[in-house]
């Protein structure tokens, strides 16, 4: 997301507030089940044991993930404590806002609906 409100992206990105962010991760590695299965239980990186979290395989190396931390590299950190190394990482969803078939390079403003559901969530007033 592109904005000049830094107030909504701290509330959205702060770990503490839990928001849900959703990724689309590639590694070096065939992703098994046991290692999906650490992922969505949590693993042991910055002197913390991240929170539960969403995982499903999507092929043989790339899987979807659901977070609702946003630590510093998080996932890359995840994944390195688990012996694999991430080779692409996407953010395809925070919140209800979903990244779709957005071309790379390309940007779209948010719909009312988005807008209104984001900032209900949020319990968000934006400045005028």
């Amino acid at each position: 997301m592109l904005t000049n409100d830094g107030d909504i992206v701290n509330e959205i990105l702060r770990a503490e507030n839990e928001h849900e962010k959703e990724y689309i991760v590639k590694v070096d590695m065939p992703v098994t089940d046991s290692f999906l299965k650490k992922m969505a239980e949590g693993v042991e990186i910055l002197d913390t044991v991240t929170l539960p979290a969403k995982a499903e395989k999507l092929s043989k190396f790339t899987f979807r993930l659901t977070i609702r931390q946003g630590l510093n590299r998080q996932i890359r950190r995840m994944c390195q404590a688990l012996g694999y190394e991430v080779r692409n990482l996407q953010r395809v969803r925070i919140m209800n806002i979903h990244l779709g078939d957005l071309p790379v390079g390309e940007w779209r403003d948010l719909s009312d609906s988005e807008r209104n559901e984001l900032f209900t969530e949020l319990d968000y007033k934006p400045k005028r």
